[in-house]
């Protein structure tokens, strides 16, 4: 949000100062405040008001104007102090706060955010279904699975499609980003793709992952339902089966806090099964490399201002989304890359481009782009930088990196 900010009032500030015994008063009046703020509301979190922090920044230099009076008199009509002291306001209000620079004011507790910080990966293989609807003209279906965590806003992963089948299988694995397993739900949806037109929902389930012991894998065998409620007389027909196999394994700070948990009564003397077990198994290079893009500055174009930033990483492309008609474009999105090792010798490609709101097919234009160096955030854990775009002018992008080890 940036509001437009215009007060103007008539205090009455009195202030005493006694120097020996001298008695001076100094007195405020008149003042006018007029500004333009950048509020952001981030980050988003389930929790009511359903953000955490409030960011305020200066998108340009504050106009303040006031009288001061001393002992009766209006000082601000001797020549030049004026000037001088609406400047050096200015200034001071602007080295403070003027954009990028920000104030981040706390709105709900930290520990409340911690639950956002991945804290495992959820490895789910989707094995075979059984007896599902049949939905097509000839008798059977085109059936494929959708699996999503609750509370993401990631889009869903996705099995192949069989083909007029009725009991496929797929022995497809997937990872999850695990950020709460203790509320967090994995939802199945079996779809029957169709060519033209919406894909008709076969069945779906539901699975907490409160109930998976870490690093002990699972099958399940799970009835497929029309919809979560209960009391519907519709999930009382059969609508065939899942067959998944399932293994939350924590990252290795999660891991040890496990083993605390349940060897709370175990002497320091040597270590236990557990928590070889546990070292042994948290002790690969795998992790998630979380990018969020925050914002850029100064971003600008021959012919339109609609920048959006894309990131290139290992064949995969992400990106954000368009603001229209802005040099200052505020993103703050994040993007989650789930790693077999530490990326300590790669780069990482990051593009602003900007294109038209009408007729956007046509040719998109690049406002400069960065590579960065992954050995930083994988050796200091995070990162948070502003990085000097190539091939634009004076802009900028603003880049946190958070790397998880497994």
């Amino acid at each position: 949000m940036e509001p437009a900010i215009r007060w103007a009032g008539n205090p009455n500030i009195v202030m005493v100062v006694n120097i020996l015994s001298l008695r001076i008063t100094v007195q405020m009046v008149d003042l006018q405040i007029f500004a333009t703020p950048r509020l952001a509301l981030k980050p988003l979190v389930p929790t009511f008001p359903c953000f955490a922090n409030i960011v305020a920044s200066l998108m340009e230099k504050p106009q303040i104007d006031f009288g001061l009076k001393v002992m009766g008199g209006d000082i601000m009509s001797i020549p030049g102090l004026y000037r001088f002291t609406q400047e050096t306001i200015k200034k001071q209000v602007a080295s403070l706060y003027l954009w990028p620079r920000n104030l981040e004011v706390p709105i709900l507790d930290p520990s409340i955010l911690a639950t956002r910080k991945p804290v495992g990966i959820l490895h789910v293989k989707v094995v075979r279904a059984s007896k599902l609807l049949k939905m097509d003209i000839l008798g059977t279906s085109d059936p494929y699975v959708k699996l999503s965590l609750s509370g993401e806003g990631l889009p869903a992963k996705k099995t192949s499609i069989k083909m007029r089948n009725l009991n496929p299988e797929w022995n497809e694995k997937f990872k999850l980003i695990v950020n709460d397993p203790k509320s967090q739900v994995l939802q199945l949806q079996v779809y029957d793709w169709d060519k033209v037109g919406g894909h008709d929902r076969l069945g779906m389930q539901l699975v907490p992952l409160n109930l998976l012991p870490p690093f002990e894998t699972k099958e399940l065998v799970l009835d497929l339902l029309k919809n979560t409620d209960v009391n519907n007389s519709q999930n009382k027909k059969p609508r065939g089966k899942l067959v998944v196999e399932l293994m939350f394994a924590p990252f290795r700070e999660e891991s040890m806090k496990l083993l605390e948990n349940s060897n709370s009564d175990v002497k320091n003397e040597g270590r236990s099964n557990g928590e070889l077990e546990i070292e042994n198994q948290t002790s690969g290079g795998a992790g998630v490399l979380s990018v969020t893009i925050q914002g850029a500055q100064d971003v600008e174009g021959e012919k339109h201002n609609n920048p959006y930033a894309v990131i290139h990483f290992r064949g995969e492309k992400k990106k954000t989304k368009m603001i229209k008609k802005t040099r200052d474009p505020l993103w703050n999105e994040e993007f989650p890359f789930m790693l077999e090792e530490p990326p300590i010798q790669e780069k990482i490609h990051i593009e602003v481009l900007s294109k038209r709101t009408v007729f956007s097919f046509l040719r998109k234009e690049s406002l400069g782009h960065v590579e960065i160096n992954l050995a930083d955030v994988v050796n200091n854990g995070r990162i948070n930088e502003k990085y000097s775009l190539i091939n634009s002018k004076n802009g900028r992008i603003h880049v946190e990196m958070l790397w998880t080890m497994a």
